[in-house]
């Protein structure tokens, strides 16, 4: 049998020498009624009407059913046990099924699951019943109206109030399936955290089993002693503390992992797994993100996790290395993972390549307690999984009031929903800053985020500097056609707190052109404030109806009019001081064909530069020739320099050129050179008047 997705799934906590994948086809049987028992699909005799292709969902076409608006359906393989673990427990592993799972094994239940985005198991061996083949049994349901469900993007019937940036539903397995033996006595969880001093790791182990009381044991990484411990209490946790002699900081330009092996040995028998972290800090110091200590500034993209014929599952693991790369070659330094607990092999990856991760759980469609309930129970499950990846350094929660009715300052018990859930992730996990309702009326917050979209440049300017300079309260957004509301930037409609701000979405243009020219006005014009902690741009890549990606939905690069966003999301930029018209009409010359403005640097480096502004002309929507570049920046050796401070918006800059004879409208490319280099660099598109 093919086996789809055959990698080990769980590398925060990796049992890969004791495991079998159950990926690949299973049979499968849809129930429009929900009316089939358990018994009618486990009987021998019974012929399954369709195969399945396990991790992908029902609806895909990947899975090979593509079933759409299926509410109920049946899951059916027949699993072998390895010989080699006779005498261990056998237990089945789902990555993540939707939305509520029930489970047999040769017809004894064996458990069930409710919470389409988190994983769940169950220990099979007594099912088993020492048998080394066995049926496998699942049945799903996958409520159309999912309202009420944690579903994310999902679209719902009936609708939510967002379905107009909802997705295909994903019913039923949507990650990987696998089983693993290991001792009566074993290890369940192992959460590392580095020290504040950053030269050690703080490992906290817990155990389970009949012989938990006595057992040993043993933690280390490679280049370091041993630490040794003995379980003294089967019902808590252990505490070691693993020194790091010669420590080496994690950080996106050198994401260096230290890899932690953790034995226990009792009279049950050796159980050991393996995970990994990073020595990294990252807090909030007053209004500034710092990462290890030094200023981070966050220049983020919106990822859906969507893919064109696997919907939410990606279709290989290097689909995850493929979106992480083209985040880096667009400049972003930041992913955020949009209101969906992506597969745990996306964080293994992005902690390799150094890419910073927004995490955040799937949200409901409307308020009710049993509805934030559902919510609340995602929270403990995506620190205890997730928490030791140092790729993710911001923790979201609720999403500009989805699943609160759009109504948070108007109702005491969805303001309370929001506290119940910020206390309850800060209570589990306070090494990283919180989002509490990201983009609006946030309620208690380490971060202060906002979504403002507006693509005319006048309009945004005003915005941004309102919430930037003037401690606007609320803002304007638009919930559709004629319908404008102000938003509230805290929900008590007081002032915001001193602490860093973020704008977290942000974006705009119907063609490919207009959204390239949107990139590059919009993000400029935030880097002309230097109390913003870093933006989210939305988004990454096409989903389904949804055009706004840098990228199509099969991730093919999409005309951008010669606005690369590797330049216009690079660590140091050109500011310039005018408001852009239209794309490929920034500015205007006048009748002798000049231009004459003032630009300034915006560089987050780690040092002082001194810098040199240096104007080329191009033809209209040109991207620049690179050994044109480096012949501007040899060039530039004699120019006056300015002293650029890290981190502060420099001084203007006066620029001056005119418009090559014979062109109607032309591109004055702006260098940034530095030490005979080319730092950074920005333009404005001109036109005749």
């Amino acid at each position: 049998m093919t086996v789809f997705r055959s990698e080990y799934p769980r590398p925060h906590f990796d049992r890969s020498h004791t495991w079998l994948s159950l990926n690949g086809t299973w049979d499968f049987a849809g129930d429009p009624a929900g009316t089939t028992t358990a018994r009618q699909p486990a009987d021998a005799d019974r012929t399954w009407p369709d195969h399945i292709t396990v991790p992908f969902a029902w609806e895909t076409e990947a899975s090979g059913v593509g079933a759409h608006w299926l509410e109920h359906g049946w899951y059916h393989r027949t699993i072998t046990v390895p010989a080699q673990w006779h005498g261990q427990r056998v237990v089945l592993h789902f990555g993540a099924v939707h939305h509520r799972a029930e489970v047999w094994v040769d017809g004894t239940a064996v458990g069930a699951h409710e919470g389409g985005y988190i994983p769940f198991e169950f220990d099979i061996t007594e099912a088993l019943g020492g048998r080394a083949t066995a049926s496998l049994l699942v049945r799903v349901w996958a409520p159309v109206d999912k309202r009420e469900i944690v579903h994310g993007k999902q679209r719902s019937i009936p609708r939510d109030d967002y379905d107009d940036c909802a997705f295909t539903p994903t019913s039923g397995i949507w990650q990987p399936v696998w089983l693993e033996a290991r001792p009566a006595t074993h290890l369940t969880r192992v959460a590392l955290t580095p020290d504040d001093t950053l030269d050690g790791i703080t490992v906290a182990v817990t155990v389970a089993g009949p012989s938990a009381t006595g057992s040993r044991l043993t933690v280390t990484t490679p280049g370091e002693p041993p630490v040794t411990a003995v379980v003294e209490d089967a019902e808590g946790t252990v505490t070691l503390r693993l020194p790091v002699r010669e420590p080496r900081l994690w950080h996106p330009d050198d994401p260096y992992l230290y890899e932690v092996g953790v034995t226990l040995e009792s009279a049950d028998g050796t159980d050991r797994v393996g995970t990994s972290t990073g020595l990294r800090r990252i807090e909030a110091d007053g209004t500034r993100l710092l990462l290890n200590g030094e200023p981070l500034y966050v220049r983020g993209v919106l990822d859906q996790g969507y893919w064109p014929r696997t919907g939410m599952t990606a279709p290989d693991d290097e689909a995850f290395v493929t979106d992480l790369a083209l985040a880096r070659d667009a400049g972003f330094n930041l992913v955020r993972k949009h209101l969906k607990l992506e597969d745990p092999r996306f964080l293994h990856h992005a902690d390799r390549v150094g890419m910073l991760v927004w995490a955040e759980p799937a949200s409901t469609g409307r308020f009710s307690a049993e509805a934030a309930a559902r919510f609340e129970a995602q929270i403990e499950p995506m620190v205890h999984r997730d928490g030791n990846h140092p790729s993710v350094v911001i923790w979201g929660l609720y999403n500009e009031e989805w699943g609160l009715d759009w109504d948070v300052p108007g109702d005491p018990d969805k303001q309370d929903a929001v506290h119940r859930a910020y206390d309850r992730l800060t209570s589990l996990d306070r090494t990283r800053p919180v989002v509490d309702n990201s983009g609006w009326a946030h309620v208690t917050t380490d971060l202060v985020d906002w979504h403002v979209y507006d693509e005319t440049p006048a309009g945004w300017s005003v915005k941004v500097r309102a919430l930037l300079a003037d401690g606007a309260k609320s803002f304007p957004v638009g919930l559709g056609p004629g319908r404008v509301v102000e938003k509230l930037v805290m929900a008590d409609g007081g002032p915001a707190p001193e602490v860093p701000n973020l704008n977290s979405e942000f974006g705009g243009g119907k063609t490919s052109v207009e959204r390239g020219w949107n990139m590059r006005w919009q993000t400029l014009e935030l880097r002309r404030h230097d109390s913003l902690s870093g933006y989210v741009w939305t988004e990454l890549y096409d989903v389904e109806h949804e055009m706004a990606g840098v990228h199509a939905f099969d991730r093919g690069r999409k005309d951008d009019g010669g606005n690369p966003p590797h330049t216009i999301n690079a660590a140091t930029v050109l500011v310039p001081d005018v408001e852009p018209f239209a794309p490929g009409h920034d500015l205007t010359a006048g009748p002798d064909r000049t231009v004459d403005f003032t630009v300034r640097v915006s560089h987050h480096g780690a040092a002082v530069i001194d810098a040199a502004v240096v104007p080329v002309w191009g033809p209209s929507l040109g991207d620049l020739d690179t050994d044109l570049a480096r012949r501007a920046a040899v060039d530039a050796v004699a120019l006056h320099t300015t002293r650029v401070e890290p981190f502060r918006l420099s001084e203007p800059i006066s620029v001056t050129g005119r418009v090559p004879d014979g062109a109607t409208a032309a591109r004055l490319h702006l260098l940034v050179v530095s030490g005979g280099e080319v730092a950074g660099r920005s333009c404005v598109d001109v036109r005749i008047a």
